[in-house]
């Protein structure tokens, strides 16, 4: 009988370069409800969570859950798990990003984070 292992990324996310495309895909595609979740993995790959929850200011288990598919972080705590794994939020025009075009907008500029 063939045995299987149950897929988990962070099996995938053993260099820096690996992290960095892996996030990345969240922003070309403009995927970012899915930003939590790549924290969290990023996390457990590094196995940084600890350190992670003790950035943000909660306890392991309730940012385990608040960075789970059906937790809701809080912008701050984003923040903050990214700065823990070395990574700083910013936001930058989209006419600077690698060619993508932008459309136009009458009442603001239209802006995407980027890692």
């Amino acid at each position: 009988m063939l045995k299987t292992k149950k897929f988990d990324v962070v099996d995938y996310l053993k260099t820096e370069e690996e992290i960095k495309a892996y996030l990345n895909a969240f922003f070309d595609d403009d995927d970012y409800k899915y930003l939590p979740l790549a924290l969290a993995d990023i996390a457990r790959a590094r196995k940084a969570m600890t350190a992670a929850a003790k950035a943000a200011g909660v306890s392991r288990t309730s940012l385990y859950q608040s960075l789970s598919e059906d937790g809701h972080p809080a912008f701050e705590t984003i923040a903050k798990v990214a700065q823990s794994l070395g990574y700083r939020l910013s936001l930058v025009p989209v006419s600077k990003l690698s060619g993508k075009k932008t459309k136009k907008h009458t009442n603001s500029k239209k802006t995407k984070m980027s890692v």
